[in-house]
């Protein structure tokens, strides 16, 4: 739920998805439209489906219990590096790293180089004997998740009260060389086909996109345009913006009326308020909306 949402805004959402699902074994038991009618609000709809996937992966092969192994947590729904690490931590003790913004910025100053030219999983490796030395390699992952956030910030880092900063070059050099990189999301631009059916206020969705981001949703027909030449036979509503993740998207809206059912879709009712469709197309309803 963390994952691209703020702390604040989870919250609420974890207390009532423990109360419904208190265990493992409930979670994997539920089904896909329970699961997304508790996420509703929180966007990314991928994260419910693939922790829904993982729940019952977990309850089939591995009698509800996460792996030990780095290689099988990482086979799991959902469930990339740093994750994988943070819940080898978390869960086991293991002695690793979850390499997130934070940690990678903290290194990056102790050091005085910039994130691209540091190898992190080489320097953990190299670095092994005095980092998990203590024995208390959960409390060290979080321990580095907290002091990036809170001490060694990403703008005004509090260099004078570190308790790093008697072994960091970044406060004893006069020459700063960390530079923080920042991802620029990515601009695409798609045009939006929406078949209505006038007489039933319907509208023709599918999940057949296979647009990646949001493969498996249903959406109306899309495609990803090179230029933004308009369409002949179809009338054009209005251009958007929309951002999703790391995407920037640019969209112009089609429309036309017709009462034939377009091939690989269904037709769904514009005014109702379906709980497993994404808040992208609930957007996209309103738009049409105003059509009629």
């Amino acid at each position: 739920m963390l994952q691209q949402t703020q702390v604040k805004t989870v919250l609420p959402y974890f207390r009532k998805f423990r109360l419904i699902f208190p265990t493992l074994d409930s979670l994997s038991r539920s089904s896909e439209k329970k699961v997304l009618k508790m996420w509703e609000g929180l966007g990314y709809y991928r994260r419910a489906r693939n922790l829904l996937a993982t729940s019952k992966i977990l309850a089939k092969n591995y009698r509800s219990q996460l792996p030990k192994e780095y290689k099988e947590i990482i086979k799991l729904p959902g469930i990339g590096d740093y994750t994988a690490n943070a819940l080898q931590a978390f869960i086991f003790n293991k002695p690793t790293l979850a390499i997130d913004g934070n940690v990678k910025r903290v290194f990056s100053r102790l050091l005085n180089k910039n994130e691209n030219k540091i190898n992190f999983k080489s320097l953990i490796e190299i670095n092994k004997k005095n980092l998990f030395r203590l024995n208390r390699n959960s409390d060290l992952v979080e321990a580095f998740m907290e002091f990036g956030a809170l001490v060694c910030k990403p703008k005004e880092p509090d260099c004078q009260n570190c308790k790093l900063n008697n072994i960091c070059i970044y406060f004893k050099s006069k020459n700063k060389f960390v530079k923080t990189l920042k991802v620029k999301p990515e601009t695409k631009s798609y045009n939006i086909f929406c078949y209505i059916n006038k007489e039933k206020n319907q509208i023709a969705l599918t999940k057949k996109n296979n647009l990646g981001f949001l493969k498996n949703f249903y959406l109306p027909p899309m495609k990803e345009v090179k230029d933004g030449s308009l369409l002949r036979n179809w009338k054009h509503h209005s251009n958007f913006k929309n951002l999703i993740s790391n995407k920037k998207l640019d969209i112009n809206l089609y429309y036309k009326y017709t009462k034939k059912n377009p091939m690989q879709t269904e037709w769904f009712s514009l005014k109702n308020n379906y709980e497993f469709i994404p808040s992208f197309t609930k957007k996209i309803f309103k738009e049409v909306l105003k059509i009629n």
